[in-house]
């Protein structure tokens, strides 16, 4: 007589859809958080130009258009220096932080970049 064996599915690595959902739900935690305490909504871009204003180390001001971009692109560097793809060259004399390229990103679709960016901001928060 054999025995049947246990259902080893218990012990299984999770899914690419476990991952998904546990992802997803990561994300709405952080959006939830920021909404609290910024008490509004807030969305991938805003995110990104809370820690490009966060990174620039310099007191709460208005900010000029061309400002704006400049922390968006603080920010994009900061979030992707873990990957390997931006090192930081230092600041200017204005305390402005400037990066470097170290390698191209790969190619990516528009779903694929936000997924991306989503990964590095929750890893961003969830280091500082």
């Amino acid at each position: 007589m054999r025995v049947a064996e246990p259902d080893v599915h218990i012990f299984a690595a999770p899914t690419p859809k476990a991952l998904d959902l546990t992802f997803e739900k990561r994300w709405r935690d952080l959006l939830k958080r920021m909404e609290k305490r910024f008490a509004g909504p807030v969305d991938l871009n805003a995110l990104i130009f809370l820690i490009g204003v966060q990174e620039l180390g310099q007191h709460a001001r208005e900010f000029k258009k061309d400002e704006k971009v400049a922390l968006m692109h603080i920010a994009i560097c900061v979030l992707l220096r873990p990957f390997g793809y931006y090192k930081e060259l230092g600041r200017d004399a204005d305390g402005w932080p400037h990066f470097e390229r170290v390698k191209d990103l790969p190619a990516l679709d528009a779903k694929e970049q936000e997924r991306l960016m989503k990964e590095a901001i929750l890893t961003y928060f969830e280091e500082h």
